[in-house]
């Protein structure tokens, strides 16, 4: 591209992008003014009628009828949906974390969050060394960190921040305030993590995301690549890897469910089976994905045939040499 060429895309880049962050932070100001129940209810539903229009829509769908062909043509439409008013939720939801974050110890039923798996929580906080929490974007998963900053257990989470730079940096800013420690996935994420880990500390993962470089695993069915992070964390610290994911409930209520550890698989030479770990961790992603299949950002691009078949012939063309 030629640098002229060039310093005018990025030029319309940033004013489309800084437009873009006043529209969206003065709607999120103007959002604030209404009772929190209210507010995210008008935005989910509106989120259901604009978001079917949205041309990523038909990504979705098309992963929503590869993930379950035995499902009809009408229950996918009711899955798209009920995904876009979970999202519309997510969005508006961000706005009150501090309102919606809500438990009730003495009777869980009586508050907006209730948790599940307790026992395996105080395990994982009372840790004396590093440890995994993996987790997917389900439910709402921005409650997760929430939970974990409300009842001081210091865990550092990766996540991936807006494209937009504007946008990014004043999320980066409120997520650090509400959320505790955050590092974006970014190149030099992965030593960042284990930075903490030296240090004894805890991380947190979303891992149902597409990562070319990974290994290959079967995810609903289907052939794609995973992220080895995790994995590999694992096999450098000898830690547990709890799984945790947040349930949206009736009533604008939420479930947070901590599991019992995976149980680490080895090879006959003693050492850790990190491929076998990486497909263990998303058979656990795909059960959630099973059971709520409404509340699982069916967005990404999780099977991408075209690289797979590209990574074949690249292993055809090395095992040939």
């Amino acid at each position: 591209m030629e640098p002229i060429i060039r310093k005018t895309y990025i030029l319309f880049r940033n004013a489309r992008d800084w437009l873009l962050a006043k529209f969206f932070f003065g709607f999120i100001a103007v959002l604030k003014l209404f009772p929190a129940d209210s507010a995210i209810w008008f935005v989910s539903e509106a989120a259901k009628g604009l978001g079917m229009w949205y041309p990523r829509t038909k990504l979705a769908r098309n992963n929503l009828k590869l993930a379950f062909p035995e499902k009809s043509k009408e229950e996918i439409e009711e899955i798209l949906h009920n995904m876009w008013r979970n999202l519309g939720r997510v969005a508006a939801e961000y706005v009150y974390l501090d309102k919606i974050f809500d438990i009730n110890e003495v009777d869980q039923s009586q508050g907006r969050v209730e948790i599940k798996g307790s026992e395996h929580f105080e395990n994982f906080k009372a840790l004396d060394g590093p440890a995994v929490c993996f987790t997917a974007h389900t439910g709402n998963w921005e409650i997760l960190p929430i939970a974990s900053a409300a009842y001081d257990l210091n865990i550092t989470a990766l996540f991936r921040p807006p494209n937009n730079q504007y946008m990014a940096k004043k999320v980066l800013a409120a997520r650090t305030t509400n959320m505790g420690h955050l590092v974006p996935s970014k190149a030099g994420a992965s030593w960042a993590l284990a930075n903490v880990m030296d240090d004894g500390g805890k991380v947190g993962v979303l891992v149902d995301q597409f990562f070319g470089r990974g290994f290959e695993i079967e995810f609903l069915g289907r052939q794609t690549m995973a992220n080895p992070l995790l994995s590999k964390l694992a096999r450098q610290y000898v830690c547990p890897i709890y799984p945790a994911r947040c349930v949206r409930l009736p009533n604008g209520r939420f479930r947070i469910e901590i599991e019992a550890p995976l149980q680490m698989p080895y090879k006959n030479d003693g050492s850790l089976d990190t491929a076998q770990l990486t497909q263990d961790v998303n058979d656990c992603v795909a059960r959630w994905v099973r059971e709520y299949p409404e509340q699982w950002l069916w967005l990404h691009k999780r099977w991408r045939p075209e690289v797979m078949a590209k990574r074949a012939e690249s292993l055809a063309m090395k095992s040939k040499k």
